[in-house]
């Protein structure tokens, strides 16, 4: 369950972000491929906030589709649900994945 890491870190980035402020929600940018589950990443962020200064902050995720480049025709493909790392404009297999890797801390609204 590697989101309780996960959640460790966004902790110790929003307290760095805001330091005595009262966040109200997380704006978290998640690509497709980085494998978290939305629903054990909440779970494990009421774990991680319980008792805490963030306690009560929300999590809002935004998920990312994965997107691979083709080498061969420089055509962009987003995958689906099943990632196949294939071009689908020339099939070629020859792909750098340039999207759905990420994990972002995006945004936090505050309390006024």
């Amino acid at each position: 369950m590697h989101e309780l890491s996960l959640c460790r870190s966004i902790d110790t980035i929003v307290r760095r972000a805001a330091p005595g402020r009262k966040v109200e929600v997380i704006e978290l940018d998640i690509g497709e491929l980085r494998q978290v589950v939305p629903s054990t990443l909440q779970y494990c962020w009421d774990i991680v906030s319980r008792g805490a200064e963030l306690e009560g902050a929300r999590l809002e995720v935004r998920r990312l589709p994965g997107v691979v480049e083709c080498r061969d025709c420089g055509s962009r493909t987003t995958l689906g649900a099943l990632p196949i790392l294939k071009c689908d404009s020339c099939g070629g297999t020859a792909v750098d994945i340039v999207g759905g890797e990420e994990f972002m801390v995006n945004s936090l609204q505050l309390e006024a």
